[in-house]
């Protein structure tokens, strides 16, 4: 093989056990470089904001709370993504609409309104799933997850308890 024309670099991308190998030819710098001309360390370097809230969508609420923490780019692009925190927080609405209406409606953003919320419905719908049903004694929900309920969310359980 001969070698690239001056200021031409080539690079072989391989995958050995799937496709044959493809080269690209560029001028300059490689294209995937962070702007220190390094190569990037992670998508949302190289991303717009957009694809990586996107890619971030598709987590679930504990998976994105560790990704907040890895680094603070994926921290800032999370925390800033009302989007994110909104399809999570309707999914939790789902179980507890009353509680997530009423912090909605004291203005509230999604993310702490989703954060007051979680365990909550969490431990709501193993309730009305029938998860406690057969608790002998409070010594039995020691290592539980547990929240504090309101009057009617206790009334919606014991319903559910009647009708099984």
């Amino acid at each position: 093989m001969l070698p690239p024309p001056v200021g031409l670099r080539v690079i072989m991308q391989h995958e050995p056990a799937r496709t044959p190998p493809v080269f690209l030819l560029y001028e300059g710098t490689p294209p995937l470089t962070s702007a220190h001309g390094t190569p990037p360390q992670n998508f949302a370097e190289t991303l717009p904001t957009e694809m990586s809230v996107r890619i971030f969508g598709e987590l679930d609420t504990e998976s994105l709370c560790i990704a907040a923490q890895t680094c603070r780019l994926w921290h800032d692009i999370i925390e800033q993504s009302e989007q994110l925190w909104r399809r999570l927080c309707l999914l939790v609405r789902a179980v507890c609409q009353r509680e997530v209406d009423g912090d909605r409606r004291d203005g509230l953003s999604w993310k702490v309104t989703l954060v007051r919320n979680y365990t909550r419905s969490c431990v709501k719908r193993d309730w009305l799933r029938g998860r406690y049903s057969h608790v002998r004694s409070a010594d039995e929900l020691i290592d539980r997850r547990m929240t504090p309920l309101d009057a009617e969310t206790w009334g919606e359980i014991l319903q559910a308890e009647l009708d099984r």
